[in-house]
């Protein structure tokens, strides 16, 4: 599994010491000179980049005329096409849509799975299957995540949540070792030791060791019990970081996760 953590402004410049690829978010594209920038010279050195649509940050899918712009410009090597949150009718006409969307060549279209109970996953994991999308996304945040994995803790319930549903769409033949899956996000760092055996998952995105540190959190051995709770929105700007501490938490999420 490659990772990547979503960085403020202030660490922007060092994503190719502490990230395996690059995860964009657009949206920023238009907003920051510096953000800009540092993904058009990222593609011109040849770095790997994911492309988001911006839907966990703006609450809908950015401007499409932008996306494809950007899109062009850019040209990310996987492009994650607009869903809607927990909506998974409106997230299969979306990914109908951009089916037929014309990109470069180089560009993987990547289709979230957005839904409401493990049998809605089920569903819509095999219709964006048959509909040609060769790389899938699983959100960290699902609200019946809960009731899947049903914990006191409602951080473990989330985590262990999606854990249980990527499983039993394995055990179940809706996914398979021929699939290629993306995580987005998580409700706490430890949870990608869980899918050390699935082979298909190749790629996760994660701001975690950044947002505890901004939150003067130190992860334990195991991780943490709970979310943190800042969001990038709130700390693009941040002036200042606690370098020892962001290292010691970067370090320690990918031991954890034995990545």
């Amino acid at each position: 599994m490659k990772v990547s953590h979503e960085l403020p402004l202030i660490l922007i410049e060092d994503g190719e010491q502490i990230n395996d690829y690059d995860f964009c978010l657009p949206h920023l594209l238009d907003k920051e000179e510096v953000y800009k920038d540092y993904f058009l010279n990222a593609r011109k050195k040849g770095r790997y980049i994911i492309m988001d649509n911006s839907l966990h940050e703006l609450g809908e899918a950015y401007d499409i005329d932008r996306l494809l712009y950007w899109i062009d410009e850019i040209r990310p090597h996987e492009f994650i096409v607009p869903d809607a949150w927990e909506d998974n009718v409106k997230t299969i006409q979306n990914a109908r849509h951009w089916a037929n969307v014309e990109l470069p060549d180089e560009v993987t279209k990547v289709a979230v799975i957005q839904s409401n109970s493990y049998a809605e996953t089920a569903m819509t994991t095999q219709i964006l299957k048959d509909l040609g999308y060769w790389k899938l996304a699983f959100s960290y945040g699902a609200s019946y995540y809960k009731k899947v994995f049903p914990h006191p803790n409602e951080h473990i319930s989330k985590m262990l949540g999606r854990v249980k549903v990527i499983t039993d769409l394995y055990k179940n033949g809706v996914l398979t070792n021929f699939d290629r899956v993306h995580l987005l996000g998580c409700q706490l760092p430890q949870e990608f030791l869980y899918y050390k055996e699935f082979k298909f998952i190749e790629t996760i995105d994660t701001s975690s060791p950044i947002m505890a540190t901004l939150d003067d959190i130190k992860y334990s051995d195991y991780g943490l019990l709970e979310k943190p709770k800042p969001n990038m929105n709130d700390h693009l700007y941040v002036e200042d970081i606690d370098w020892d501490l962001l290292s010691y938490n970067i370090n320690k999420f990918r031991k954890i996760n034995e990545l």
